[in-house]
């Protein structure tokens, strides 16, 4: 796992062509609309235009305006459309209006919202540029972030505009779980008591289909029915020379955007360039019903929207409401060692048409499947750790799901896993490691989906060497594999990691399930086992998922790892129905855990060493997590009350360091230290204090889980499906 240049710490800037001025999406982002900040106080009700052009001054009583309430947290970024590697859409800021949806990377993937109320404008999402119109703003009472969904609630002239973006997750349930479609829904009512004659006007760019702004890109129109009376009207839009299982700038370079809304009354629609469809539904409150016939051309050639007009009448008591989705569908999904796979939904429908309708008619019992998913979550994580704790779980549920997708193995359902903006491999294991927690606790089966591929290509792909591979490919969509045996080895780290994801899902399967996959899977098994028996006790000088703190020779915290790699082997062995192997791989474990205990003890007797060789060195040792997971009983509860004690004496502002050598840390390794000392007072401080971190850190990335805990900043990655870790908690209360 390490960190690909210039791929994350920073949000991507693409207000400037190469070496040039200021381009048109640029103006279009800064002077757009007129004073905007990040939904600065100029954009608020009752800012009045200045006499310069392109300025706005606020009205005198602007400044009375509350600021926004954000309810658990306030995100880092906040997740709207977040379904999968590439459906992937983030706010980097507080307020919704004044600053585009970007991609994970940083990249504008943009998407606008206006509301005509009495034939007044105002904007509530995004930056655009809507000529002759100094856009008023509408204010942003309040942002609630929930596992599943992002409701912002917003005021003007009498009108309340609740904004909800739902990235469902729906555990058991994989053919709803396989649709690579998020919705986003629109309620309107009056507040004053009074009707009010509102629009509501949606769009996004072409940006969404490809990283290079450059690329062409086609487009169509159609409409859909779906089950029982539901209609959906469809704009869809592909680049015009795909290139199948590739990626520019991270972003799928092949497979079609959709973006789609049910038919009701007052609906219109039009494709087009941004600002003479954003003029329409601004001056007209409606559209044209009209498809640019310009096509293909290029991204930025006009930039080129789509976009939907809801005219919802005149709104008085009762609430109206406007449903839309977006989505990326790619076919194949990935390859797998030369093969393509398709996409798991295809085995549900015949086209994305066909799952697009049934997406739309499900709409409501969608809303109520999450709404349970989203009052259970929060309910068992403050149990476990209290309201911050929930916060946190709640912000890294659909961040964790969305580095996933579902498909079709000859016939089964398989799950693989991005490294998103660390080294883009695929299925990395000790990537899918530290995520073990969030399946384990919404979904076991899901993580057994995960484990599929992982077991399969060192069993019959070719994988050429007698420990665990450390990834199926260097790159994803591609599982290419490593037969060549040309990889970043992680030997002991690999290994251990896979026979305790293995053991916590054989924990949680049924007998006949646990017993039939620990058979079918024992040989590799018990291969990687034996080579920790041989190499965990001392690991001597190898490379182990925290690589970018360099390699480290006979890391205390690395044989921990395997020793209870070893541990877990025996749970394995049990359910395989090996009695004598269960009893020789947990006396061994037992024996090593007792070398380690007093080989990792420091000379002051207060603490664990960073490495044996060592002395007056420390770090979080994340890995007792699963000895807690698991009830081993390896590690002594001596030694958890030391390791406790001590990181409470290391603790900075905003959590505690990875380990001695740096002021950073990794938030899931944070977490997963907490669960293991949940006894201790420590592991009520680590969740304050990643919740802190998340709640106010000026890096405006999608959910980091390395940063530094002085600085209050990013170190690196953003988005990656690690923030599963959050749940460790949760794991252990079953």
């Amino acid at each position: 796992m390490t960190q690909r240049n210039g791929s994350a710490g920073h949000l991507g800037d693409d207000t400037r062509e190469p070496g040039g001025p200021l381009s048109r999406r640029g103006l279009m982002r800064w002077a757009g609309v007129a004073g905007l900040g990040t939904a600065g106080s100029a954009l608020l009700p009752g800012a009045v235009p200045d006499a310069r052009a392109g300025s706005t001054a606020a009205a005198p009583d602007v400044a009375a305006v509350a600021p926004p309430v954000f309810d658990p947290i306030r995100p880092p970024a906040v997740p709207l459309a977040v379904r999968s590697p590439y459906l992937s859409a983030w706010l980097p800021a507080d307020g919704a209006a004044g600053t585009w949806p970007v991609f994970w990377t940083g990249r504008t993937t943009a998407m606008t919202g206006i509301a005509r109320v009495d034939g007044v404008p105002y904007l509530f999402l995004g930056a655009p540029n809507v000529p002759g119109q100094v856009l008023r703003g509408m204010a942003q009472r309040s942002l609630t972030v929930t596992a599943t969904r992002s409701r912002y609630l917003f005021e003007a002239a009498g009108v309340e505009l609740a904004l909800t973006f739902l990235s469902p997750v729906e555990p058991g349930d994989l053919r709803r779980q396989s649709m690579p479609l998020s919705y986003l829904t629109a309620e309107v009512r009056s507040r004053d008591g009074r009707a009010h004659d509102v629009t509501v006007y949606f769009d996004i760019s072409g940006e969404w289909a490809h990283g290079d702004a450059g690329t062409k890109i086609r487009w169509a129109r159609e409409s859909v029915s779906g089950p029982g009376a539901t209609t959906v009207t469809a704009l869809s839009f592909t680049p015009d020379a795909p290139q199948p299982l590739g990626e520019n700038g991270d972003m799928a370079t092949w497979g079609t955007v959709v973006w789609n809304a049910t038919d009701r009354p007052g609906l219109t629609w039009q494709i087009g360039a941004d600002t003479t469809v954003r003029a329409a539904a601004v001056k007209d409150g409606e559209l044209a019903g009209t498809a640019d016939p310009d096509q293909p051309r290029r991204i930025n050639d006009n930039w080129p929207v789509f976009a939907f007009n809801f005219d919802l009448g005149s709104v008085h008591r009762s609430t109206e409401t406007a449903v839309l989705s977006v989505g990326h569908v790619r076919e194949p999904a990935v390859s797998y060692l030369g093969t393509p796979l398709p996409p798991l939904w295809r085995s549900y429908w015949p086209s994305w048409q066909r799952m697009a309708a049934f997406f739309h008619a499900d709409a409501a019992d969608a809303s109520r499947r999450t709404a349970a998913l989203d009052r259970k979550v929060k309910r068992d994580a403050t149990a476990a750790g209290g309201p911050k704790y929930a916060a946190l779980c709640a912000l890294s549920l659909r961040q964790a799901y969305a580095g996933t997708e579902l498909v079709s193995r000859d016939g089964k359902p398989w799950a693989f896993l991005k490294e998103i903006s660390s080294d883009g491999n695929v299925s990395t294991i000790d990537v899918t490691y530290p995520a073990m927690p969030v399946f384990l606790h919404t979904d076991p089966a899901y993580l057994g989906l995960l484990l599929a591929p992982m077991l399969d290509y060192p069993e019959h792909g070719g994988w050429p060497k007698t420990f665990a591979e450390h990834d199926l490919g260097s790159s994803y969509p591609n599982a290419a594999g490593h037969n060549d045996g040309n990889e970043e080895d992680m030997p002991v780290e690999e290994s251990a990691n896979m026979l305790i994801m293995c053991a916590a899902y054989l924990a949680r399967a049924d007998s006949a399930t646990a017993r039939a996959f620990a058979g079918e899977h024992y040989r590799v098994l018990r291969q990687w086992a034996d080579y920790l028996v041989d190499n965990a006790l001392d690991p001597g000088y190898q490379n182990q998922t925290d690589d970018f703190t360099g390699f480290i020779g006979h890391s205390a915290n690395l044989a921990l790892k395997g020793i209870l790699g070893i541990g877990a082997m025996s749970r394995v062995a049990a359910a395989a129905g090996r009695t004598a192997d269960a009893a020789r791989y947990r006396s061994t474990a037992r024996d090593y855990a007792a070398q380690w205990a007093d080989k990792a003890q420091d000379t002051t007797r207060d603490h664990l060493k960073l490495a044996y060789d060592q002395p007056g060195t420390w770090s979080l040792k994340y890995n007792g997590y699963p000895d807690a997971l698991l009830g081993l009983g390896l590690v002594p509860e001596s030694v958890a009350a030391e390791e406790a004690a001590w990181y409470a004496t290391q603790a900075n502002p905003y959590g505690i360091p990875l380990d001695v050598r740096h002021a950073y840390t990794k938030g899931d390794w944070e977490m997963w230290t907490a669960a293991w000392l949940r006894a201790h007072p420590v592991s009520g401080y680590l969740v304050d204090a990643l919740y802190d971190f998340a709640h106010t850190t000026p890096s405006r990335v999608p959910f980091t889980d390395w940063y530094d805990t002085v600085a209050n900043k990013q170190s690196g990655f953003q988005a990656r499906p690690v923030v599963g870790g959050v749940f460790a908690l949760l794991t252990l209360d079953r």
